[in-house]
C-alpha cells in the first residue's frame, strides 16, 4: 500500500456534514482538508451503478482540476427488504426541485418496506467507499459497512440523510441521537477510515 506523505489533501464533496466527520477524522493525523466545494469546483455527474464508481469519478475530477491528493467516497444505505436500495442512488431518493429532502427519501424507503410487508428487524447497511489517488493516478480503496436495522418514525436532530431512521447494530438510538463523536466511532465512514489509517506515513 503507498503510503500518504503529503500534508495537504482534497476532499471530493460538496456535503458539509461529510467534510465536518472527514476532517473531524483527519484532524489527530496532522493533515490539512479543503473541499472540492470550498474551492468551487463543479460536481461531477454520478453516472457509474457502484459506490466504487462513483468515488472514482469524483477522485479523478477533483485531482485533475487542483493537482493534490484527493479523498473520495461514496456511501448510501442499502436496504435488505428493498434488495439492496437505494444503495449508489440513495441521494436520488432525495432530490427534489428545490434541493434535497432526506425525509422524503425516508418516506418513500419505509414506505415501499411497508407495500411489500417486509417484518422486523427491517435490516440495513450504511456504506462507504473510500478511494485516495495520487496526482500520478494511484489509487488506493477503503471499503466500511455499517450495519444495522431502519425505525419508524424518524429520531433525533442530530447527523445527516438516514441518520434518523437507522439505529447500528448493538444500540437501541438511532445515528441522530448519537453526539458526532459516538457516531463517528462505530460509522461505515470510520470503518473505511480506519482501513484508510494504514496508508498514513
Amino acid at each position: 500500500m503507498r503510503k500518504l506523505t503529503e500534508k495537504k489533501i482534497l476532499v471530493a464533496t460538496h456535503n458539509a456534514g461529510k467534510l465536518d466527520e472527514i476532517r473531524a477524522m483527519m484532524a489527530p493525523h496532522g493533515i490539512e482538508v479543503t473541499s472540492a466545494g470550498e474551492m468551487g469546483l463543479p460536481e461531477p455527474a454520478e453516472t457509474e451503478d457502484s459506490f466504487i464508481g462513483n468515488a472514482r469519478i469524483k477522485a479523478c475530477a477533483a485531482m485533475q482540476a487542483t493537482g493534490l491528493p484527493v479523498l473520495a467516497d461514496d456511501s448510501g444505505i442499502t436496504v435488505d427488504g428493498l434488495g439492496g436500495a437505494p444503495g449508489v442512488y440513495t441521494a436520488d431518493w432525495a432530490e427534489t426541485p428545490n434541493g434535497r429532502d432526506f425525509m422524503q427519501a425516508m418516506t418513500r424507503t419505509w414506505n415501499e418496506l411497508d407495500a411489500k410487508g417486509t417484518p422486523e428487524p427491517r435490516t440495513a447497511q450504511f456504506r462507504a467507499t473510500l478511494i485516495l489517488m495520487w496526482p500520478d493516478g494511484h489509487e488506493e480503496i477503503f471499503e466500511g459497512v455499517a450495519p444495522g436495522r431502519l425505525t419508524w418514525p424518524p429520531r433525533g436532530a442530530q447527523g445527516h440523510g438516514y441518520d434518523p431512521i437507522f439505529i447500528p447494530q448493538g444500540y437501541d438510538v438511532t445515528f441522530a441521537e448519537m453526539t458526532p463523536d459516538e457516531k463517528n466511532r462505530i460509522s461505515h465512514r470510520a470503518d473505511a477510515f480506519r482501513k484508510l489509517e494504514a496508508a498514513f506515513a
